[in-house]
C-alpha cells in the first residue's frame, strides 16, 4: 500500500510541476505545494490506509491528531498568518525578486521571498527581513514593475530670474549627467511659487530604480553648477520685515484718551 501510494506521488508530482509552472507560479510555491503539502498529503493518506490494512484503528489516532492541531494552530497562529500572507505574495505577484520598492518604511532591492518573510537589502547594503503579514497590511510601491522610473528634482529660481532662461540652463544641463535616460527627454516643470522662490522641478528618466540615489545626487549638482554659471540666483530661505514708526498715532490717541477723561 505505501510502496503504491509513493509510486502514485512520484509520477504524479512531475505533471502537477508542469502544470503550476505552465499558469505562471512561482518556483519557491511550486516547491512548496508539491514537495512538501501535495507530498505529506498522499503520503499521510497512504499511511492512514495501509495501518487500515493491518487492524489498527485509524479513527481514534486521528481524532487524537486533530486536537494536536488545533493546539499547535492556536500556538503558531502568527506563523501561519504570515505563511498565508507569503502564499498570496507568490499568487498576486506584487514584486519579483530584484524589484526596488518601498513597503513598511523601508527602501531597497527585494533579495529573497520566502513564505514566512521577504528580504530586503536597502542602498546603504543593510539587510531588512520583512513578516509578511506586515507587507499584506502595509501600501506597497513598486519602482521596478514598468522599468524606467521618473525621478523628480525640486529645484529654486528668484523670483527677478527669468523662467525661461534657467529652463534652457537646466535642459542643458541634465542632458549629460551620467544615468539619465535618453528614451524620453527631460523636463523642467513650474512646480509652484514659494515663500522666497520660484519652485520649478528637474524631471528625468532613468533605466533602473536601485541607481534612483546616485543620480539624483549627480542630478542637484548638475543643476546648481550650471545656475551658478548662468548667474541664475538660487534664493535662500528669508523672511523680510517691514517696520512703520507708530509713534505719532500712538501719541495722538493718548491725548485723546487724555481729553475725554476731562470731558467726564
Amino acid at each position: 500500500m505505501l510502496l503504491g501510494f509513493w509510486g502514485f506521488f512520484r509520477v504524479s508530482s512531475i505533471a502537477l510541476e508542469r502544470v503550476l509552472a505552465r499558469h505562471g507560479l512561482h518556483e519557491t510555491l511550486i516547491s512548496l505545494l508539491v514537495d512538501k503539502a501535495y507530498r505529506y498529503a498522499v503520503l499521510g493518506f497512504g499511511i492512514v490506509m495501509a495501518a487500515d490494512q493491518i487492524g489498527v484503528n485509524v479513527a481514534t489516532a486521528l481524532a487524537g491528531i486533530g486536537v494536536v492541531g488545533i493546539a499547535v494552530g492556536f500556538a503558531a497562529q502568527d506563523t501561519l498568518s504570515n505563511v498565508i500572507a507569503g502564499f498570496l505574495i507568490f499568487v498576486d505577484k506584487p514584486f519579483m525578486v530584484g524589484d526596488w520598492v518601498h513597503v513598511a518604511g523601508q527602501v531597497g532591492e527585494v533579495a529573497e521571498i520566502t513564505m514566512r518573510t521577504t528580504r530586503i537589502q536597502t542602498k546603504n547594503n543593510t539587510w531588512v527581513i520583512i513578516p509578511n503579514k506586515k507587507i499584506i497590511d502595509e501600501v506597497l510601491v513598486n519602482h521596478s514593475k514598468h522599468g524606467e522610473t521618473r525621478l523628480d528634482v525640486p529645484v529654486g529660481i528668484a523670483y527677478k530670474e527669468n523662467i525661461p532662461q534657467a529652463r534652457e540652463v537646466l535642459l542643458r544641463a541634465v542632458k549629460g549627467v551620467t544615468g539619465v535616460s535618453d528614451s524620453r527627454p527631460p523636463e523642467i516643470i513650474v512646480k509652484g511659487l514659494g515663500a522666497s522662490s520660484v519652485d520649478l522641478e528637474v524631471r528625468v528618466w532613468i533605466s533602473r530604480a536601485s541607481d534612483e540615489p546616485p543620480i539624483f545626487a549627480r542630478v542637484v549638482e548638475a543643476s546648481k553648477l550650471a545656475l551658478d554659471e548662468a548667474d541664475i540666483e538660487i534664493p535662500f530661505p528669508h523672511l523680510q520685515l517691514f517696520l512703520d514708526d507708530v509713534r505719532p498715532a500712538v501719541w495722538q490717541g493718548l491725548a485723546e484718551h487724555r481729553q475725554a477723561m476731562r470731558t467726564q
